[in-house]
């Protein structure tokens, strides 16, 4: 890795350990994902090399943070790979939380990244692929072009081989999220659950918000691998949650925190509510 000079550490996850350095030759500065990818004798895996094909289309939408190019090192011996991103210094949450708390807090305009999310989200579905891990943490923010990246994508899913059955922990990502993201930005209050459904779904804001699933709500809900008997809470006004939340929102919002997933929204859908008119849509 002579090409590049590591900089600092800046995070470590399933993926490998994550570091901010500079191409010593232009001077670009990127991020580099160091893998845990076990290669074997004959080099990378067909597998992993398919999966980082697919990485690379899905990083040609400007939504989905770029991935730059893919390096081979050796370490005591043993291959490395490194994925090189184009580096952003700023993620979702670090974002509000400076949006807040600048000398002028105001409401941030969820409306426009949430728009850029679920173009970046439409963009991943159209090619088949799900995240299941988004979160604040996972979606980068271009600060100087107002840009929302979605990051970490699929790296835990890539370099698991041979591919894993989906587990039946899946995560309504981008539905929470709109939540989470709403919640905080307007001041209301700060989402606290987790990510998970089903046995982590009930969580002490949704659960009590959304009420306890039922089989007509959800049909089948019941025969589901975590099911128990939870305990009973009654749908609440959504409304009262999110008070500073305009009616069309608030529409869009219901349209995605769905228990069924058949009921719910679609992102490619989402991005025609009503919800983005005031949206200058030319912008993206």
């Amino acid at each position: 890795m002579e090409k590049y000079e590591k900089l600092e550490k800046v995070g470590e996850g399933t993926y490998g350990k994550v570091y901010k350095a500079q191409d010593r030759e232009t001077g670009q500065v990127v991020a580099l994902k160091k893998t845990r990818l076990e290669m074997d004798e004959e080099g990378i895996p067909p597998t992993a090399l398919r999966e980082i094909s697919l990485l690379r289309l899905l990083s040609q939408s400007v939504y989905v943070v770029r991935l730059l190019s893919v390096e081979q090192a050796t370490k005591n011996g043993k291959p490395i790979l490194y994925l090189v991103f184009e580096f952003l210094d700023t993620d979702l949450k670090k974002f509000v939380d400076a949006f807040r708390k600048g000398p002028n807090p105001r409401p941030l305009p969820s409306n426009n990244f949430l728009y850029q999310l679920c173009k970046g989200v439409a963009h991943c579905h159209s090619h088949g692929v799900l995240h299941r891990d988004l979160k604040p943490q996972n979606l980068l923010v271009d600060k100087e072009k107002g840009i929302l990246k979605i990051a970490d994508l699929g790296l835990g899913r890539a370099f698991t081989v041979p591919m894993k059955s989906y587990t039946h922990e899946l995560k309504w990502s981008e539905d929470k999220l709109f939540f989470q993201v709403t919640l905080s930005c307007n001041s209301c209050f700060t989402f606290s659950g987790k990510y998970f459904a089903l046995s982590h779904l009930l969580t002490p804001v949704l659960d009590r918000l959304l009420g306890t699933p039922t089989e007509e709500q959800w049909p089948g809900v019941t025969d589901l691998r975590d099911w128990h008997e939870f305990p009973q809470w009654k749908p609440q006004i959504l409304e009262r949650s999110v008070p500073a939340l305009e009616p069309e929102g608030v529409d869009l919002l219901s349209k995605m925190l769905q228990y069924n997933p058949a009921n719910r929204i679609s992102a490619k859908s989402a991005m025609e509510h009503p919800y983005f008119d005031t949206l200058d849509k030319s912008q993206f």
